[in-house]
C-alpha cells in the first residue's frame, strides 16, 4: 500500500491536482526563485533548531534522503529507547509517513515519553502549519510513540541577535498538542483522499485560482495555466480587483477585460482597460508638471538593494530585517548635468553603518530626494536612524526631503505595454524604450540582486566572480535610479 508523505498530504490538501501532478508527472514542476529561498530558509532554521533543542550536541540526527526511508523508519523507532534528542525521527502508519523536525524526551520516572516540535522558519502560526501538526501528531501516535505533547515553534520578528553566535530566544513555541491529537480524523480522511487521487490515471480537473499560491507556490502553476483559454486582455490586468461584483464575474469565468463592465470599474480601472484595448497611451502632461514644480533641482534620484536573513548573521539586527547594502544616486543640478554616486559592500561584514555615513554625504544637504514607493526606502533610512543615533538627524532629514514618483506615474501615465502594472520595470521601457532592464548581465532585478550578494559574500567565491558580481550589481542599481532621471524629465516636461 501507499504511503503518503507529511508533504504530500499537504500537496492534497492544497489541491488534488497538486498531488495527482507530483506522482505521476513531476517533470513538469517549476519552483520559482521564491520558492527556492523559501525552501533554503527552512533549511538554515532547522540547522539552527538543532543546536537550540540540543545544546550540547547529544542527539541523534537521521538523514532519510541520504540513508533511505526505510532505513531511517527504522532507526528511528530504534531511537526510542536511547532517551536522547532525535532530529528528523520518522515513522509510517496508517498509510501516512511524516519525519520530525525535534522529537525531545520528557524528563520523569516510568516509560519514556516524548515531546514533538516541528521548526518553521514564518514568524507566527499558519493555518496550515496546524494541519502539518495534526499529520506529525496522528502518525506518530499511531505508530506506537508515546506523544506527550506537540508545539510548533516559530522566528520571533522582534527578537534582535546579540551577536557571538548566541540564537537562545530566535524560536518561540506555541502549544498545538490539544487541537492536533482531537484531528485523528481528519487526518485519516486526508489519507483516504489522496490515496483515490493517486489512483486515478486522470489529471484531475481543478482550474488555476488563488489555491496555486496558498498556503505555497505551486511548481505546477504554469503546467495548468497553459491548458487555460489565454484573454487577449486578461483582466488581471485590471488593478485593484477587491469589489464582490468584480470578484464574482471573475469567478463565474470573465477572463478578459472585455468581459468587465465599465459600470464596475473605478477610475483607475477603467483608465487601464480603455488606454489598453485603444492602445493609446494615456499621460496627464500637465497634472504630472504640476506634481512635481514643488520640488525643484537640484535632485537627488536615490535607490537601495537590501538582503534580510531567517537567521540575522550581524549582530543589532533582527529576522527578516531588510539591511541595506547598495545604493545609487544620480543627482540632476538647474542647468541638466547629472553626477552618480553609489555604495555597494561585498565584504561579509554589516553594511549598515557605512552605507548610512555614504548616504549621508552622497544626498548632500538641500534638495528633494526623489524615489519610487517612499515607503521602502524611507522605512530603511528610519531603521538605520534607530539603530545609529549619532546619524539619526542627518539620516531624518534626508526621508524629510523624499519625494516619491510612484503617484505620479500612478495617476498621470499609463502605457498598454504596462499590463495594469506600474512598476518601474514597466514603467521604464514605455518612456525610455532605450534603456532595458532586460539588457543587463546577471542582475536584472531585486531577487536576482538578493541572490548575487549572498554568492558575493559567501565563503570560497573566486575573487573573479566577486568582481563579476560586483559589476552586475552596480550595473542593475545605477540603472534604477537613471530610470527615475528619465521619468523626471518625462513627466517634469524637461
Amino acid at each position: 500500500m501507499r504511503r503518503f508523505s507529511k508533504s504530500r498530504l499537504m500537496a492534497y490538501r492544497q489541491c488534488e491536482r497538486r498531488l495527482w501532478l507530483e506522482l505521476h508527472r513531476p517533470e513538469l514542476r517549476a519552483d520559482g526563485a521564491a520558492s527556492m529561498a523559501a525552501f533554503a530558509a527552512g533549511h538554515q532554521v532547522g540547522d539552527l533548531a538543532r543546536s537550540l533543542y540540543d545544546p550540547h550536541g547529544t542527539g541523534a540526527l537521521l538523514d532519510p534522503q541520504t540513508e533511505g526511508h526505510e532505513t531511517a523508519l527504522a532507526r528511528s523507532l530504534a531511537l526510542l529507547d536511547s532517551g536522547r534528542p532525535i532530529f528528523e525521527a520518522g515513522f509510517a502508519a496508517g498509510g501516512a509517513m511524516a519525519f520530525a523536525d525535534v522529537l525531545l524526551p520528557v524528563p520523569g520516572q516510568g516509560p519514556r515519553r516524548w515531546r514533538m516540535v516541528e521548526v518553521k522558519s514564518s514568524t507566527s502560526v499558519k493555518d496550515y502549519h496546524r494541519d502539518d501538526a495534526a499529520i506529525q501528531a496522528r502518525v506518530a501516535l499511531d505508530a506506537g510513540v508515546a506523544l506527550d505533547g506537540i508545539a510548533l515553534a516559530h522566528i520571533d520578528s522582534s527578537w534582535v541577535y546579540p551577536g557571538g553566535g548566541d540564537y537562545r530566544g530566535l524560536l518561540v513555541e506555541q502549544d498545538l498538542t490539544d487541537e492536533a491529537f482531537g484531528r485523528a480524523d481528519e487526518v485519516a480522511a486526508w489519507v483516504a483522499g489522496a490515496r483515490a487521487v493517486a489512483a486515478s490515471s486522470d489529471e484531475p480537473d481543478v482550474k488555476p485560482g488563488k489555491h496555486c499560491a496558498s498556503p505555497y507556490d505551486c511548481g505546477f502553476a504554469a503546467h495548468c495555466a497553459s491548458g487555460m483559454p489565454q484573454a487577449e486582455y486578461p483582466v488581471a490586468w485590471l488593478p485593484q480587483l477587491r469589489s464582490k461584483e468584480v470578484k464574482q464575474l471573475v469567478d463565474d469565468g470573465a477572463l478578459d477585460m472585455r468581459d468587465m463592465p465599465d459600470a464596475l470599474l473605478n477610475d483607475k480601472q477603467l483608465r487601464v482597460k480603455q488606454h489598453t484595448l485603444s492602445g493609446q497611451i494615456y499621460f496627464n502632461a500637465a497634472g504630472a508638471a504640476a506634481d512635481l514644480a514643488p520640488h525643484p533641482l537640484p535632485g537627488y534620484f536615490l535607490d537601495f538593494e537590501t538582503i534580510a536573513f531567517a537567521v540575522p548573521i550581524w549582530p543589532g539586527t533582527r529576522p527578516f530585517q531588510m539591511i541595506p547594502f547598495q545604493f545609487s544616486v544620480h543627482r540632476l543640478d538647474r542647468e541638466g548635468e547629472i553626477e552618480h554616486a553609489a555604495f555597494l559592500d561585498l565584504s561579509g561584514a554589516d553594511p549598515s553603518h557605512a552605507f548610512a555615513t555614504a548616504l549621508i554625504d552622497a544626498c548632500g544637504a538641500h534638495g528633494p530626494v526623489f524615489v519610487y514607493n517612499a515607503g521602502f526606502e524611507k522605512s530603511r533610512i528610519a531603521e538605520l536612524a534607530e539603530r545609529f543615533p549619532r546619524l539619526a538627524d542627518a539620516l531624518l532629514a534626508i526621508n524629510a526631503r523624499v519625494v516619491d514618483l510612484l503617484p505620479v506615474a500612478r495617476e498621470r501615465y499609463y502605457h498598454p505595454s504596462q499590463e495594469g502594472s506600474w512598476s518601474i520595470k514597466k514603467v521604464l521601457p514605455a518612456v525610455a524604450p532605450d534603456l532595458r532592464y532586460d539588457d543587463l548581465e546577471g542582475v536584472q532585478d531585486g531577487g536576482a540582486a538578493m541572490q548575487a550578494f549572498l554568492e558575493a559574500i559567501a565563503a570560497g567565491t573566486a575573487p573573479a566572480r566577486k568582481r563579476e558580481i560586483e559589476t552586475q550589481l552596480l550595473s542593475y542599481c545605477q540603472l534604477d535610479t537613471l530610470a527615475m532621471v528619465r521619468l523626471w524629465r518625462y513627466f517634469s516636461g524637461t
